[in-house]
């Protein structure tokens, strides 16, 4: 049987004893009528809501549950009640949920003399996704309850810091509370002074929300060994409880089928991937009925967090009946978010009414009509719920043309919010990037192939960048919340700036530097420690090859350094929208001083560390080069160079042995120096015709390739052109072949077609500067091919393109195709795409990448799909929302373009985007012109040659 609620307190609990009148804002739009009532016989029913004040409610016997909770949450002004329920006892005394399809009469038996309970049915893992402050508020009153009656549990220092919130919400700032100062002064609890009750509310649940047992309801049941256990349901999937602690869950994504067979309840789990059978696990409760209880649940909760829209009722057999008619009924989580963002409500503020000599002959309206005194006080003469606002009446729904023109507008619209909201985006998705740096600390930090050095080096570095990156996002969430108007901000303060916060924190972050400066050295040692163990290497690639690492593991080493050029971006646009006059531009101006202190030191090392990340990258693609990235590589070979010259009878070695004696002592800083230029796809000409090849532009070397036919895809290395000595020029007219040139080098000339003029001009460019720095540096050629490699007939690739975008228009409507990893790098998406991509093109991405919501349009598709979208390494990477770990789908974006949609697509929206590339076309639109600005300037960083890009960043560089 499932468990039983414990009574109610008391207590007044929930009234904010000593706060401002004002507690909120409620969001009920005038124009909103409670629910029709169907007609017949009419029934009081009692709701005791989450502050123990009672309600009458006058409804229809025939009334459907739905009817009734739409009119409890129309009485309190409530818009986000999907989370919410009604709950009560029934005849076998297990507490379940009203039915909202169901009529009332069929679900209370004696309805006069039941109670039903206003409580918390979904709890969801973040309380940011709560957009408004009252029901923040009533979910603050529901941790309440629980803490209270013992269902959440946690430890002392967790529950006084609840309590200390708790304190702060219901009586204010009080310092001479004894029992405060005690608490304060055994390091308890942060002193709280100044804390609205809004904000008292959101510490609260951000408390909470990180406790095992939050939001969890107990259902006991027993194993097939007979163990007690209690079965509980989160917005993750099923989970499985020993007392108060979790042993076992079971993620949506594994779960196949959830049923019940009498007592029995059955968790079909999908098959692993290294078997073909199916695991059905069985737990045994006390009686069918609370294995049904438990299973509606279920359903429900599986439904409001994974589903995007209410699932369609099932259609009626004609003959027979099997299995349960239940579904669920109402709004998913991403239906609530999408409802409340995009519709414009009035904010009226809701209040704590106090009852005077002529408030208790006052009429209430119930169901739209003239009633008695049901909602005007509560039951046993106690005073109104501070939950319920003002009664509305059709003076409340008049407006003026000037309120429908704000109504029809998005708010807030100033850009400034707008660039505060990237900011919050864009640290979303570095904090998960962090994340995966602490992850991967954790899979190697146990293995004794890992050296303690590089433990205690990734350790030291990203932890306290991971700790403090946290709290800052907490704060800028906070901010954000009460800057859109989801609370009485603009009435208790000023809080349409995000200057102050990003002030704080970049003097915060100041201390950390030394961590910053250590980002070159993991990757040393990292890149080290590979090379001595196999072990280690493998477990590298192994963690790399996870769904997690979207991006090359080495990237994510570097974001902290990326991070904070995004920061000075952001301040540099907010100083640039700014009028001098404002409140916030004198913080914005002093965090970007800041700011631009540390990314001026940091500078030199973040070129160099791209550089050696880029060699990294190439390295694990190429066959035939072992010695890329090795320091001191050219010192290494110095000896074999000597011998070699001694018994070679060609005149040119007795070139290489001379420049060798010239710079012997700077053998090792030259080698150092290798840089990475360009890398791409070209048409090689032999005596077989055009032949695609990979090219691979160094400062010293051009190393062209072809694609092996090995599980991961490398390119093997057919021969290396050195750069002294070089010339180059153009030969279309020459061979007779399009966007050729012909490389002539002191052994080897070769000729190779672009495709296109624009691809042979990025090539020949960067390849003339190349051979100019090596006619200046008077240094040698690298030979970095570990032995002689001819250019053998490489086996035709006849397989077609393989691109995530394919597996995207497989299903409209499904993200569930996972993205490539090893077999989808930069490399490979050029070749596909016949082009190229320098090092200049991969600066400047790293300073270009964007989070945020989008709406997505398929070309022959009518609705448009909500996503979190992240753009980082020259792809759009596509997730459900900013709380999933890894990406659903990708696409790589070099070669197509980007450009607004046309009349003849009737595309009727504002602020839309179009992406094209062949057949493929996708629509995107933006909240506003400040993020389609964004958009299509960090596409454009992805889609626009890089020799126009240097160009494009020196005229339209950030509002700097």
């Amino acid at each position: 049987m499932a468990e039983l609620e414990p009574e109610p307190m008391a207590s007044g609990a929930g009234q904010r004893l000593g706060a401002p009148e004002t507690l909120g804002i409620s969001t009920l739009d005038p124009g909103h009528r409670p629910p029709a009532m169907p007609p017949g016989r009419h029934v009081t029913i009692r709701v005791r809501m989450l502050d123990d004040t009672e309600e009458l409610f006058d409804i229809s016997q025939k009334a459907s549950g739905k009817v009734l909770f739409d009119l409890v949450c129309s009485h309190m002004n409530l818009i986000e009640g999907d989370y919410f329920g009604l709950e009560f006892q029934n005849h076998q005394k297990m507490m379940v949920w009203l039915d909202h399809i169901k009529p009332i009469i069929k679900q209370l038996r004696r309805p006069k003399h039941t109670i039903l309970r206003f409580a918390v049915k979904f709890f969801p893992p973040d309380h940011a996704q709560l957009l408004e402050e009252l029901t923040r508020y009533l979910f603050a009153l529901q941790i309440k309850q629980d803490l209270s009656c013992g269902r959440l549990t946690c430890n002392d220092s967790s529950a006084a810091l609840m309590v200390s919130h708790i304190i702060q919400s219901e009586i204010g700032d009080f310092e001479e509370s004894q029992c405060r100062s005690h608490l304060l002064n055994n390091n308890y609890i942060p002193d709280q002074i100044g804390q609205t009750p809004a904000q008292s509310d959101y510490q609260l649940l951000e408390v909470a929300r990180r406790l095992e047992m939050y939001g969890i309801r107990l259902h006991p049941a027993k194993d097939r060994e007979g163990s007690v256990l209690s079965l509980a349901v989160a917005h993750t999937g099923v989970l499985v409880f020993q007392g108060h602690t979790k042993i076992n869950a079971f993620n949506w994504s594994k779960v196949r089928k959830l049923s019940f067979k009498r007592k029995r309840f059955l968790i079909k789990l999908r098959p692993d991937l290294n078997s073909s059978y199916q695991d059905t696990l069985e737990f045994l409760m006390a009686s069918r009925d609370c294995c049904k209880v438990f299973w509606k649940i279920c359903v429900e909760y599986h439904a409001f967090f994974r589903l995007f829209e209410e699932p369609k009722p099932k259609p009626k057999p004609v003959l027979f009946t099997r299995g349960s008619s239940f579904r669920f009924s109402g709004r998913t989580q991403k239906q609530v978010i999408d409802y409340v963002r995009e519709s414009e409500f009035k904010k009226i503020p809701f209040e704590s009414p106090h009852l005077s000599a002529s408030s208790g002959h006052s009429h209430g309206m119930v169901n739209g009509q003239k009633s008695l005194e049901l909602c005007s006080h509560s039951p046993n003469g106690r005073q109104p719920s501070p939950l319920t606002s003002p009664l509305l009446n059709d003076a409340c729904s008049v407006r003026t043309d000037d309120e429908d023109e704000v109504r029809r507008k998005r708010f807030p619209t100033d850009r400034a919010y707008f660039i505060a909201k990237e900011l919050l985006t864009t640290e979303r998705t570095y904090l998960k990037d962090l994340e995966v740096i602490t992850s991967f600390q954790s899979a190697v930090g146990q293995d004794e192939a890992t050296p303690d050095s590089l433990k205690n080096t990734i350790l030291s570095t990203f932890e306290p960048l991971h700790k403090f990156h946290t709290g800052f996002l907490r704060e800028v969430e906070q901010r954000l919340a009460l800057w859109e108007g989801r609370s009485n901000a603009h009435i208790k303060g000023d809080y349409q700036r995000i200057g102050d916060v990003m002030l704080k924190n970049v003097q915060g972050l100041k201390p950390l530097t030394a961590n910053l400066h250590k980002q070159s050295e993991v990757l040393l040692e990292l890149e080290k420690a590979c090379r001595a163990s196999r072990k280690l290497e493998g477990l590298c690639r192994d963690f790399e090859l996870q769904k997690v690492c979207y991006i090359p593991l080495n990237v994510f080493i570097l974001r902290p350094l990326h991070r904070l050029i995004h920061y000075k971006q952001i301040l540099e646009r907010l100083c640039k929208h700014y009028p001098a006059t404002h409140v916030d531009f004198r913080d914005c101006r002093a965090a970007l001083a800041d700011v631009s202190e540390v990314v001026d030191q940091l500078q030199g090392s973040l070129i160099k560390m791209e550089n050696f990340q880029k060699l990294l990258e190439l390295k694990k693609d190429l066959i035939g080069v072992d010695n890329l990235v090795v320091p001191g590589r050219v010192s290494l070979k110095l000896e074999g160079f000597l011998l070699l010259c001694l018994t070679s009878k060609h005149l040119f070695l007795t070139d290489i042995l001379y420049s060798l004696c010239l710079i012997n002592d700077a053998c090792v800083l030259f080698s150092l120096s290798q840089e990475f230029i360009r890398l791409g796809c070209l048409s090689k000409l032999s005596g077989k015709g055009l032949q695609q090849r990979m090219f691979f532009l160094f400062n010293d070397v051009i190393l062209y390739t072809s694609r092996g036919m090995t599980a991961t895809n490398q390119f093997k290395v057919h021969g290396q052109l050195p750069l002294h000595g070089m010339t180059i020029r153009e030969s279309e007219d020459e061979w007779g072949v399009p966007h050729s040139f012909t490389l002539v080098g002191q052994q080897q000339s070769v000729v190779v077609a672009a495709s296109s003029l624009t691809e042979m001009e990025k090539w020949m460019e960067d390849i003339k500067m190349a051979i100019e720095v090596v006619k200046t540096s008077n240094g040698p050629s690298s030979d970095l091919l570990t032995s002689i490699l001819t250019d053998n007939k490489c086996p035709e690739d006849s397989s077609v393109e393989a691109e995530s975008e394919d597996d995207m228009t497989a299903s409209h409507t499904s993200l569930e195709r996972p993205a490539p990893h090893r077999g989808n790098t930069m490399v490979h998406v050029c070749w596909h795409r016949n082009t190229s991509v320098s090092m200049v093109d991969f600066s400047i991405a790293v300073e270009n990448q964007l989070s945020g919501n989008l709406l997505r349009k398929f070309k022959n598709s009518n609705g448009w799909q909500k996503l979190w979208v992240v753009f980082t390494n020259f792809s759009l990477f596509f997730y459900k929302s900013h709380q999933d770990d890894y990406p659903l789908a990708s696409l790589p974006l070099l070669g197509y373009s980007v450009t607004i949609p046309s009349e003849s697509e009737n595309i009727h929206k504002d602020y839309v985007f179009k992406l094209h590339f062949k057949s493929h076309i996708y629509y995107f639109r933006t909240e506003s012109e400040y993020t389609f600005e964004r958009w299509m300037e960090v596409i454009r960083s992805a889609t626009v040659p890089s020799s126009r890009t240097r160009i494009l960043n020196s005229k339209e560089s950030h509002p700097h």
